[in-house]
């Protein structure tokens, strides 16, 4: 599925958009899928297990930033986990073996999406390896001005940093800190139907969206079939082999990668987006929109 210079690329980097994945019929169906979730968010007041709401959120006026295991939610979102150009992607990387792990769908609703400040998935998830990836499936195009996902190349090769706010985890570095140059980021933009890949390791975020156009990202998370999880598994080890998407389980394998482990919890719990409240400075915060 992928090219030699997509791999390197995708080693050298971090990260690489794959275009035309998705049929447009495909990225049809699941934006109507979509819209049905927005407008079932009518009413809300608060979070719950499917929704993660904006804070500008009323009942009257819906406004959701996630779909919380989205391919538990739908049909049309869990046929991604086994989409055959994406696991084929998946496999021109690693190999045979892929593990599936979660998935959320990620909203930035035209002229009021919320940022994701810089952050590693390595920091809430490490494993015995690091043969792990997101993919974000794209159901709208993705240009700067709505939003897009920014990674800052070669990271992956690096530090894990500290995601912690006085010693208690917040999923997110601390700009201040001035750990990286966070104005060589690339923002990993494309049409409707592209996927994006980023390594675990790799620093990323993504800034509001100040366009009048929406911006949702479908992220699955991936690994190996020997990556295992650091941290064990919460509903069991039958669980864990079912989550299988192509090949055959494996036995844990161990490499060398610098872990911090997202302890002790974060404050805030339910997503993202709330770890993200405990922290003290925010990098979108001081950056001007454009």
């Amino acid at each position: 599925m992928l090219t030699q210079a997509q791999i390197n690329e995708y080693n050298d980097v971090g990260a690489i958009v794959v275009p035309d994945v998705l049929t447009p019929d495909e990225v049809r169906t699941l934006s109507d899928v979509t819209d049905g979730f927005i407008d079932r968010a009518r009413g809300l007041t608060a979070h719950n297990n499917i929704y993660d709401l904006e804070d500008s959120h009323t009942a009257e006026n819906p406004r959701v930033r996630r779909i919380k295991a989205a391919h538990a939610q739908h049909p049309a979102y869990a046929a991604l986990t086994k989409h055959p150009k994406i696991v084929a992607v998946l496999q021109s990387l690693w190999g045979p073996n892929i593990r599936f792990d979660s998935a959320k769908l990620n909203m930035k609703c035209a002229g009021f999406g919320a940022p994701v400040e810089w952050h590693q998935d390595w920091a809430f998830y490490p494993h015995t390896n690091d043969d792990l990836a997101a993919v974000g499936v794209m159901f709208d195009d993705m240009a700067m001005e709505n939003g897009p996902l920014m990674i800052i190349p070669g990271s992956h090769k690096g530090p894990t940093f500290d995601h912690h706010t006085d010693g208690i985890f917040c999923g997110a570095m601390n700009p201040a800190n001035r750990d990286v140059d966070f104005s060589k980021a690339i923002a990993l933009t494309g049409k409707a139907g592209s996927i994006t890949v980023h390594h675990v390791r790799a620093i990323h975020g993504s800034a509001p969206n100040v366009s009048d156009r929406d911006r949702r990202l479908l992220l699955f998370q991936f690994r190996t079939a020997d990556a295992w999880p650091i941290l064990g598994f919460p509903n069991g080890i039958e669980a864990f082999d079912k989550l299988m998407v192509a090949g055959e389980t494996q036995q844990p394998r161990l490499a060398p990668a610098p872990i911090r482990l997202p302890l002790p919890p974060a404050t805030l719990q339910g997503s993202l987006y709330e770890n993200q409240k405990g922290m003290k400075t925010r990098f979108f915060d001081m950056v001007p929109a454009e």
